[in-house]
């Protein structure tokens, strides 16, 4: 009788198995993230496009710079990152106009994350774009041309883009994450900065499906 009761018992915690191996998704939607309708376009091409949209100014965004950093450096070869700079207002779009001009010069990944340190651990006053350029100068441009590159039309096109994108992704605060113009998500509804990167992840899989799938 024993024997009997055992088997039973094990047979039964088989059956339960592969309920068990299938928990939940860590991330829910309408919860950690959420569907941005309608999809906005991208142009990564036959990449998924991740973005950070951020301000320099933002403390958040500057705290969640090394999760990226660390993330940036296992992502996927069919994933393109890009940060993106918000411009909701005149001042910080003096700072969108800095990442811009950076970008144009050719200086951006030697500037991105000291100028953030400027900002947040110097705690240097930039109270108009010509502090910002005589800042830049360290990095072989001379003033005028950090302005002229900072009110150019290629610039301006771009600032004017994100103005336009901006709304359309539903995104009200800094840092927030696009994936591929479909999925958005903050620090917050991911639970903090620790779980961005495996979210990232996540619906980068999700896209990557959907991708497949012809959706």
């Amino acid at each position: 009788m024993r024997l009997a009761i055992g088997s039973l018992f094990a047979f039964a915690m088989l059956l339960a198995l592969p309920a068990c191996a299938q928990p939940l998704d860590k991330f829910q939607e309408g919860k950690h993230y959420f569907v941005i309708d309608p999809a906005q376009p991208t142009s990564s091409g036959n990449k998924i496009e991740v973005l950070e949209v951020f301000m320099y100014t933002c403390p958040h965004c500057y705290d969640l710079e090394p999760y990226l950093e660390k993330w940036k450096a296992t992502k996927a070869e069919d994933v393109a990152y890009s940060a993106f700079p918000a411009a909701w207002n005149e001042p910080v779009e003096a700072f969108a106009r800095a990442f811009y001009a950076a970008e144009t010069l050719g200086i951006l990944e030697a500037s991105h994350e000291k100028f953030f340190a400027a900002i947040h651990k110097e705690q240097k006053p930039f109270r108009a774009i010509e502090d910002v350029a005589e800042w830049y100068t360290q990095f072989g441009v001379t003033k005028e041309q950090f302005l002229s590159a900072a009110n150019s039309f290629a610039v301006n096109t771009k600032i004017n883009r994100a103005k336009a994108m901006v709304p359309r992704w539903g995104v009200a605060g800094t840092p927030s994450v696009i994936v591929d113009g479909k999925y958005r998500f903050d620090v917050t509804s991911a639970g903090g900065h620790q779980n961005v990167g495996e979210l990232i992840d996540f619906l980068v899989a999700k896209q990557r499906v959907a991708k497949k799938a012809g959706s």
